[in-house]
Formats: C-alpha cells, structure tokens, sequence
C-alpha cells in the first residue's frame, strides 16, 4: 500500500477560520487500485480521562469533518486511536454508540511497533 501525504494537511473554512489535521493521504487501496484521498486526526489519549479525551477528539472530528465536506468532499477523515484506548474505552457504552451515530472512521494503531492494527469503516 502506498501513500503519497501531507503532514499536517491545513485546510481553510471561510476567511477567519484555519484548521490543521494531523495527517493528509493518498492511499493506494490495493484491491481496486483506485486512489483514496484520506485525512487522519490522530489521538494519544494521555491523559487521565479516556471520557474527556474522548469528548476532545470527538469534537475536533465533527468539526474537521464539517470543514472537509465542504473544501475537500472526495477526501475521507479518520480518527487514530491507539490499540490500548481502543481496548479499554472504546468498548463502552458511550463511545460505541457516539462512533456508530456520528460515523467516525478509525484507525487502530499500536505505538509500541509503530503500526496500524485496524481500519474500521
């Protein structure tokens, strides 16, 4: 798989507003070789609220969503979570029904080996 991308992908919303999302691809989807322009906000989740994180990222999210659907509609925002939070919050009530009603694609990533374990559409 390959990616072309912009780090960070800066996007203007009207004359007042600038936002910079973490991470801007190109993916190359190996099945049917078409190219898939991607956004990636990605969230460490540190500190010692999963649930307040959770509400940051969430909102960033929508709000960046918002914004691309309007500049860049072929383009597609996910949101990386790491392999621990994802274990150990995202199974919970809240953000599965959040993540199911608002439609927020992730990425699953492990940053101890620096890789993506999960796309979830």
């Amino acid at each position: 798989m390959q990616f072309r991308t912009h780090d960070p992908l800066r996007v203007e919303f009207g004359e007042e507003d600038k936002i910079s999302i973490d991470l801007g691809a190109e993916q190359l989807v190996g099945a049917e070789k078409a190219e898939q322009k991607i956004a990636v906000e990605i969230k460490s989740f540190l500190s010692d609220s999963a649930i307040f994180d959770f509400h940051l990222a969430l909102g960033q999210f929508l709000n960046y969503r918002l914004v691309l659907e309007d500049t860049e509609p072929e383009r597609l925002l996910y949101l990386a979570v790491p392999l621990q939070a994802y274990e150990s919050f995202f199974n919970r009530d809240l953000p599965k029904a959040s993540i199911k009603k608002y439609q927020v694609k992730l990425i699953i990533y492990d940053s101890m080996n620096e890789v993506i374990v999960k796309w979830i559409n």
